[in-house]
This record gives C-alpha cells, sequence and structure tokens, in this order.
C-alpha cells in the first residue's frame, strides 16, 4: 500500500497514493489505523482524491477508521472522494454516518470545530 502520513499535534493526515481501494489494500489500511489508534490517535483525515474505486472491503475500512475514532472520542473525516467513490457510499446509505468533506482543508477546519465542540461538552459536565 502507497501512502504518506503527516503527523500533526491534533491529527493524522493519511493520503492513500493508490488508484483502487480494494481487498489487496484494504487490510493493510484498516491495520494501519488500528496501530495508529493504539498509539493514542484519535482523529485521523483521510485524503482520498487519488482513488478512483473502491469495493465493498474499502467501505469496510472506513467503517473501521470511523469505529475507532469514535470510540475513542475522535474524528475520522474522510476527503477528496472521486464520483464514483462517493456513489458507492450513497449506494451503501453511509453519506449520514461517515463526515465526509470535498478537501482536506475543509476536513482540517471540521476536525478543529468538533474538537471545540467536544471541548465544551466536557467544561459543562
Amino acid at each position: 500500500m502507497k501512502y504518506s502520513l503527516d503527523r500533526h499535534e491534533k491529527y493524522v493526515l493519511i493520503i492513500l497514493e493508490e488508484k483502487k481501494l480494494n481487498s489487496l489494500i484494504s487490510p493493510k489500511l484498516k491495520s494501519e489505523m488500528i496501530l495508529m489508534n493504539a498509539e493514542g490517535i484519535r482523529n485521523i483525515i483521510l485524503d482520498l482524491s487519488q482513488v478512483l474505486y473502491s469495493d465493498s472491503s474499502g467501505l469496510s475500512s472506513l467503517l473501521v477508521g470511523h469505529r475507532l475514532c469514535k470510540n475513542s472520542a475522535g474524528s475520522f473525516i474522510i476527503s477528496g472522494l472521486s464520483e464514483n467513490v462517493e456513489r458507492l457510499i450513497n449506494i451503501s446509505q453511509l453519506q449520514d454516518v461517515l463526515s465526509i468533506t470535498q478537501s482536506v482543508e475543509e476536513a482540517i477546519d471540521l476536525l478543529f470545530m468538533e474538537e471545540i465542540e467536544r471541548d465544551l461538552n466536557r467544561s459543562e459536565e
């Protein structure tokens, strides 16, 4: 699996450098996200702007990332979907489950807004 990582204080950006998110790539992506989560990373932005195709195992890896981040009170945001991948997500009715943005910049903004909201909720308790 070809990808690059951009680590920041509050999040990690994974840029998937593959054309297909399929059964060959998906298990590697899942294990990478599980390792990150085990290291204490709870906010992940996944840039799929280079991915042109995904199958059900690719969707599965997106749901794993979503669950890992949600269970650790974090955010999992996907950005840069191609038409084909977006169509698959819509057909699977996951567009309301997953956080999706057009660009990485929008994903970063959304992530920080969600962080602020979580901080406010904690301070009210």
